[in-house]
C-alpha cells in the first residue's frame, strides 16, 4: 500500500501560509513495530497551532506536517490496540501512521480507543478533543463563571469558541459572541442561543459590543486579539477575568514582535486599574487532572443535546494545506477538518 503525505516544504518565512510551504510525497505504508499499531487516517484536525509550529522551527522540513486526528487500526504487533478499533491518535498529514512504543504522541492526550456508539467519531478532534478541553480548561477552570456575569466569546462561531460560548450559557450567564459575517452572527444568536452577537466586520462595531454589554464585562474569552480585543478592554468590569486562548490574527505578523507581549503591553493599564485576571491558557497543563472530567460532563452535554457543534469539512488528504489556509483565514464556519477515509473498510 502507499501512504500518502503532506510533508513541511521549508521553515515559512512568509506571515501566512501559502501552497509552496507544503509538499506531498508517497512512499511504502510502514510496517508497526514491537508494541505497535497501524493505523488508517480517518478525520484530520486542522487547528491555528499548528501554523505557530512550522514558522518557530518545532516542525522541521521533510517532516510530516502535525496534526492530531482519528484512525482505525488496520495491524498490530502486539500494540496497545486490536484491528479495527478507532482511535484517537496524532497520524498527522498522512493518509496511515503508526501508534504506540516509541510514537510521539504530541497533542498531551494520549491515543485512546473510541466508540461510535457512544458519540460521533469526528467528535474526538473537535468537542470532545483537545478543541474542546481547550474551551472547558480556559473557561470553567480558568475563569469560573458564575451565574448573572456577561461573559464575551471571540470568534465565537469557530471551533473552540462556539464550545467556550455554551459552555457559558450552561452556567447561567449572559453570553455575547463576536463573529464575522451575518451567516456567522445568525448562527450563534439561533443555533448556539448567544444572548446576542456582533460583526467585527460591522463600521460601528465598538458602538454595537458596548451596546450588548450594558453591563461591562465579567469574562473575556480571547480567540482573536487586534481590534476587537481593544475593543473590549474599554468593557472590562473590576476584577474581570480573561483566558488567552489565541490571537490568530496576530499569527501572520512577520515584523519579528511577540504578539502576546504586545498583547499584554496593551492592555496593562486597564488590568492594573480594574485589577483584572489574565490567565495564559495551555492547554497541556490541563489534560492530567481535568481530562477524564472534561469528557464526562460533555460527554453528556452532547448526548443530551444541550450543547451543538458545527464541523467545517473538506474531503480528500489532498485539500489539507488549502483547509489549513482557509482556517488561518478565517474562512471556516466552526471545527475544521479533513476527511481522509471513509469511517468503515470497503
Amino acid at each position: 500500500m502507499i501512504n500518502s503525505q503532506w510533508q513541511l516544504a521549508h521553515t515559512p518565512s512568509g506571515g501566512w501560509p501559502v501552497d509552496q510551504d507544503f509538499v506531498l510525497n508517497q512512499e511504502e505504508v510502514p510496517d508497526p513495530a514491537p508494541g505497535q499499531v497501524l493505523t488508517r487516517t480517518i478525520y484530520l484536525s486542522m487547528d491555528p497551532y499548528q501554523w505557530g509550529r512550522r514558522r518557530n522551527g518545532t516542525e522541521v522540513p521533510g517532516q510530516v506536517c502535525h496534526g492530531r486526528t482519528v484512525a482505525q487500526v488496520v495491524s498490530s504487533n502486539e500494540g496497545p490496540f486490536e484491528p479495527g478499533d478507532y482511535i484517537f491518535n496524532t497520524n498527522g498529514w498522512q493518509s496511515y501512521g503508526l501508534t504506540g512504543q516509541g510514537i510521539s504522541h504530541f497533542g498531551y492526550m494520549h491515543p485512546r480507543r473510541l466508540d461510535p456508539g457512544q458519540a460521533p467519531l469526528s467528535t474526538a478532534i473537535g468537542v470532545l478533543g483537545m478543541l474542546g478541553l481547550t474551551a472547558y480548561s480556559g473557561l470553567v477552570i480558568q475563569c469560573q463563571p458564575r451565574a448573572g456575569e456577561t461573559v464575551v466569546v471571540s470568534a465565537a462561531s469557530g471551533g473552540v469558541g462556539q464550545v467556550a460560548a455554551q459552555l457559558a450559557k450552561l452556567a447561567g450567564c449572559r453570553v455575547v459572541g463576536i463573529a464575522g459575517t451575518a451567516e456567522k452572527v445568525r448562527f450563534c444568536l439561533e443555533q448556539l442561543g448567544l444572548d446576542a452577537c456582533v460583526s467585527h466586520l460591522a463600521e460601528d462595531f465598538p458602538e454595537q459590543l458596548h451596546n450588548a454589554c450594558p453591563d461591562g464585562c465579567d469574562i473575556y474569552f480571547e480567540n482573536v486579539g487586534g481590534k476587537v480585543y481593544e475593543t473590549v478592554l474599554g468593557l472590562l468590569n473590576s476584577r474581570a477575568r480573561i483566558t488567552v486562548c489565541g490571537m490568530i490574527s496576530q499569527y501572520g505578523n512577520t515584523d519579528g514582535s511577540d504578539a502576546r507581549e504586545v498583547w499584554k503591553a496593551t492592555g496593562q493599564r486597564v488590568f492594573d486599574a480594574q485589577q483584572v485576571e489574565v490567565h495564559s491558557l495551555f492547554v497541556g497543563n490541563f489534560v492530567d487532572q481535568y481530562q477524564d472530567r472534561f469528557l464526562a460532563e460533555v460527554s453528556d452535554y452532547v448526548r443530551d443535546e444541550k450543547m451543538f457543534y458545527r464541523e467545517d469539512r473538506w474531503s480528500g488528504l489532498e485539500k489539507a494545506p488549502v483547509a489549513f489556509q482557509a482556517m488561518l483565514a478565517g474562512r471556516n464556519f466552526g471545527k475544521t477538518l479533513v476527511t481522509v477515509a471513509d469511517e468503515t473498510l470497503p
